[in-house]
């Protein structure tokens, strides 16, 4: 995630949409910065737990391995700060009730952006709240996000919120630090779904190699993590097919009270096959978009580069006019004629 670098950008601009949004925005990373202390500090506190402290140990040599498969070296992630809490933040999106149109807020230097952060639960879902009652065409969510990036405006620490319970933990907190690494070594100005899908993607492919390698394939380390992707994976694909399913009656000619229950019966599956405890809507299928697309795409990619890190050094020569839009939804094409013109015959 990069949503924090909205409280950078809007220091030293204009027309921001709430002086409130800004002070709660700068209160929490300040707090944060306040708690984190250096990982050789923190592994040597017995308040600590045991296996917190064997995987802050871990951290430098997750970040050499993304180094040494194209990630930027930067000085984030030499900190730990317990949050005593569940959630990094909590991100508040919206999307238009009958089409998959996400609302999007614009700062400078940013661009715009599909979802905006906050740091204490209830004022997240009373951001919510007044979202909906103003723009009653929004189907709006909220869901926890365990770490962001603030691409190098702050030193990023390590997170409580990063490292999960269980022996999947390892490869959870690496997937995490590679995801966020992503963001600091490749931006593309207005374009969320390629910037979140390139993290997802090369995070996974180096976590995979990270836990295997360490580990080996029949370890529990590595069977926690397997097991993980293929849940993930099942669950992707229900989303994918539930937005497919409601795109296609939202771009029908039905009445909109007929796109409105099909609507509803499609959401009321869903909920029921991927056994959720409340109905997703248009906003939650969205943001699935924005992390889960293109991945086809980047694996040809990274077969006609012959690795990560020549794939990595392809991508960072995008540029903003390399995309038809902003915020363009689908990139295959991008992506395609990159690899044709970084990367022929290898």
């Amino acid at each position: 995630m990069r949503w924090l670098l909205v409280l950078a950008a809007c220091v030293g601009g204009s027309g921001c949409f709430t002086t409130g949004y800004l002070v709660q925005a700068a209160g929490g990373q300040y707090e944060l910065l306040h708690l984190a202390r250096p990982l050789a500090v923190a592994q040597r506190d017995p308040s600590v737990p045991p296996r917190v402290r064997a995987l802050l140990s871990k951290v430098p040599a997750i970040k050499r391995f993304g180094q040494l498969n194209g990630l930027e070296p930067t000085d984030n992630y030499g900190r730990y700060a317990d949050l005593h809490r569940p959630a990094a933040v909590w991100v508040v999106q919206g999307c238009q009730s009958l089409a998959f149109e996400p609302r999007r807020w614009s700062f400078p230097i940013v661009g715009s952006v599909p979802y905006l952060g906050w740091f204490a639960e209830d004022r997240a879902r009373a951001f919510a709240r007044e979202l909906a009652a103003q723009e009653p065409n929004l189907d709006v969510t909220v869901r926890t996000a365990s770490a962001y990036s603030t691409l190098g405006w702050f030193r990023d620490p390590v997170l409580s919120t990063m490292i999960p319970e269980g022996p999947e933990a390892f490869g959870a907190l690496a997937n995490v630090i590679l995801h966020e690494s992503v963001h600091a070594t490749v931006y593309v100005k207005d374009q969320s779904a390629f910037d979140e899908s390139l993290a997802s993607f090369i995070a996974d492919e180096l976590t995979w190699l990270l836990v295997v390698g360490r580990s080996g394939l029949d370890s529990a380390e590595a069977r926690a993590w397997i097991a993980g992707e293929e849940r993930g994976a099942r669950f992707v694909e229900e989303l994918h097919q539930a937005f497919e399913e409601l795109d296609a009656i939202y771009r029908s000619r039905r009445s909109d009270d007929e796109k409105r229950a099909l609507k509803e019966a499609r959401l009321t599956t869903l909920q029921a096959t991927l056994g959720l405890r409340r109905r997703y809507n248009n906003a939650d299928l969205a943001g699935y978009r924005t992390y889960d697309t293109g991945r086809p795409a980047f694996a040809r990619l990274r077969r006609a580069c012959g690795g990560l890190p020549k794939f990595l050094e392809a991508v960072r020569t995008l540029k903003e006019t390399d995309f038809a839009s902003a915020q363009q939804p689908q990139f295959d094409e991008v992506v395609d004629a990159l690899a044709a013109r970084e990367c022929p015959g290898k």
